[in-house]
């Protein structure tokens, strides 16, 4: 597969970890990045309390974001995402087929230093996994995230540069995970013995069964696998793609799992798979379906057609501080927005790659991922086509009656209509397939705006 764009990334030297004195000094090196506006910032400067549990967890992130659990011969490799929100660290990467998403955060109790604000890409290359792989625990360990001192003062430094693949997927899937990662709810949690035990049960690679829909269920403290979706129950297809939580098996403390509320009759969903860790969290978020990436699920659609959306998200931008916890209720309160249309303007900053969602604090999070605003939006090819269809007069509302629209088109009329809980059909063959989860279709997404557009006329 070949990706549309690439990103140069700049570093001052690439990220190392070194003996040093009778301790571990481990030096991962930052590109250009939002914190404030800095070339190369510095994240953090300190000791980190727990040296082999940072360890395998910045391998395991490292492990998603250089794996494609689709296309076992198609190999992936971007740079890590790092957030720094002044009190704690988080380590963020897709895979190559943008249906993993992997976070590490380092709480405060995981970190003795200065810790700063901002949002860039970090250098994890080949000798520094190596040198991570071979780690002992016994050193205590020094941690800077960003440039080095004595290389920014240097004349005539060497400047390391990686061009990584950026394909629009990728950051898509940041819009989309913030959005999806919102509906979760706390399904089960197990000791950590149990998540050991279950997760070495786990194939290492991708089997015919492990394709298709995969359910897990928590009965008397212990995980078992069912055929069968119903209340309680998470979504687990392609369980090879929680290979890389082995990193951190030795270090585990408990396993939460999250998903959706689900029923006899629900279809696979996305997931989310926890590890506690002494002063860290390892969090795995699982697409719908091996060969889907999130960033084709549809989630942030229907908030993005909202007349007043752009607006408000450049209301609530200037109120953001790096907040590790953004409050829906004090945000609606400093800016004046009722709730819901603050929910909107969070998922069109998210788009954007400004908002993160934890699900462990179940609260958004902000951050600045360093690329070009708008991108998320122009390229995604659905609300593209929205669009259009609006701007060419597609959309045919009945003022008689506002739950049908027709859309027309040189094809095909397609018939599409709301409930009273604002849920859309249609009679398209996207929609015949998919049902809705994965976000609206085309002509629904149409209909929306052209009905946000009547309602904010009047």
């Amino acid at each position: 597969m070949s990706f549309p764009a690439a990103q140069t990334l700049s570093y001052r030297r690439p990220s190392s970890l070194e003996q040093s004195a009778g301790r571990s000094v481990l030096d991962l090196q930052t590109a250009d990045g939002r914190a404030g506006v800095l070339a190369n910032p510095t994240f953090f400067r300190g000791f980190v309390t727990q040296p082999a549990v940072a360890a395998a967890g910045l391998l395991a992130v490292a492990d998603v974001a250089a794996a494609d659990y689709f296309d076992r011969e198609r190999w992936a490799s971007l740079d890590p995402v790092i957030t720094a929100n002044g009190d704690r660290l988080r380590f963020e990467a897709f895979s190559g087929c943008c249906g993993v998403h992997a976070r590490l955060d380092v709480l405060p109790s995981a970190i003795d230093g200065e810790t700063g604000y901002g949002t860039t890409n970090v250098d994890v290359n080949n000798p520094l996994r190596d040198a991570l792989s071979g780690f002992m625990a016994e050193d205590p360990l020094h941690l800077t995230v960003g440039p080095d001192e004595l290389a920014v003062a240097t004349i005539g430094e060497r400047v390391v540069e990686k061009k990584v693949p950026l394909p629009p997927r990728w950051l898509r899937g940041f819009a989309e995970t913030q959005v999806i990662a919102a509906g979760f709810d706390l399904q089960a949690q197990v000791s950590a013995a149990e998540a050991v035990r279950f997760l070495r049960t786990v194939p290492r690679s991708r089997t015919p069964g492990s394709i298709g829909g995969q359910w897990v269920v928590a009965t008397g403290g212990r995980l078992r696998i069912t055929s069968r979706p119903g209340p309680g129950v998470v979504s687990l297809p392609g369980p090879h793609r929680l290979g890389a939580l082995r990193r951190v098996l030795r270090h585990a403390q408990s396993l939460r799992l999250y998903g959706p509320p689900t029923q006899r009759d629900s279809r696979p969903s996305a997931s989310a798979w926890e590890v506690g860790l002494p002063g860290m969290r390892l969090t795995l978020m699982l697409s719908p379906g091996v060969g889907r990436g999130f960033s084709g699920e549809g989630a942030s659609l229907a908030q993005l057609a909202g007349a007043n959306t752009e607006a408000d998200a450049e209301l609530l931008s200037v109120l953001l501080a790096w907040d590790r916890r953004i409050e829906l209720g004090d945000l609606a309160h400093r800016s004046g927005l009722p709730v819901e249309r603050v929910r909107a303007a969070l998922t069109r900053l998210g788009v954007d790659g400004r908002v993160g969602y934890d699900i462990a604090d179940a609260t958004f999070y902000h951050r600045e991922l360093p690329y070009r605003t708008g991108r998320a939006e122009r390229d995604n090819p659905r609300l593209q086509s929205a669009r259009a269809l609006v701007a060419d007069g597609s959309v045919r509302v009945d003022p008689a009656d506002p739950l049908r629209a027709r859309v027309v088109t040189a094809d095909a009329t397609y018939q599409v209509t709301v409930d009273p809980a604002g849920a859309f059909a249609c009679t398209c063959q996207w929609w015949t397939e998919h049902r809705g989860d994965r976000g609206p279709c085309k002509h629904a997404l149409a209909v929306r705006i052209v009905g946000n557009s009547a309602r904010t006329a009047l």
